[in-house]
């Protein structure tokens, strides 16, 4: 009887085997989603850091763009008062120009420089015109003449100045060009 014990002892010693191969099944399937789990987190993790990135990227693309209208705007105001201003540049010019008496002329004069250097403290320039070759960046061709003694394309009379704010042309030179 004792074997009989043992036999019956045996199958009992086995459910016990099959025991602790369920109970880390049931672990590996509780570790699954606990993975699954931690990796939905890492995933949600990238995305918000993805979108901060890009938002980010965006803020500064912004600050940028809105920088650059800020100036492109402060150039455009500064270039259309001074345009507004050149008209009376002009008649000082004319005004000197008429031979006034000598007193008159020494104030239009002095207030002519006066211009000049206020003009060039807000970084307006002249453009050079007579002599130089006719560039239509810079020049408009009001007149053509036919003279051998000048070049092809020479500006021979400058009848209005032309200024320069930087790089950008404010008034056109307003000249007659040699054929």
């Amino acid at each position: 009887m004792s074997k009989k014990k043992d036999e019956t002892n045996v199958p009992e010693t086995e459910p016990e085997k099959e025991a602790p191969a369920e109970e880390t099944q049931e672990a590996a399937q509780e570790t699954a989603p606990e993975k699954s789990e931690a990796d939905a987190l890492k995933e949600q993790l990238s995305e918000a850091n993805d979108k901060y990135l890009r938002m980010l990227a965006e803020y500064d693309n912004y600050r940028r763009r809105s920088q650059k209208e800020r100036e492109s705007i402060y150039a455009d105001v500064r270039a259309d008062t001074v345009k507004k201003l050149l008209p009376v540049y002009d008649n000082l010019l004319r005004a000197v120009e008429h031979e006034p008496s000598e007193d008159v002329k020494k104030g239009m004069d002095a207030i002519l420089t006066q211009f000049r250097s206020i003009l060039t403290a807000l970084g307006v320039t002249e453009i050079e015109a007579v002599g130089k070759k006719f560039d239509p960046t810079l020049h408009e061709a009001l007149l053509h003449i036919d003279d051998e003694k000048y070049g092809e394309g020479e500006i021979v009379l400058e009848l209005e100045k032309g200024f320069k704010l930087g790089d950008r042309v404010i008034r056109f030179s307003k000249v007659q060009v040699a054929n």
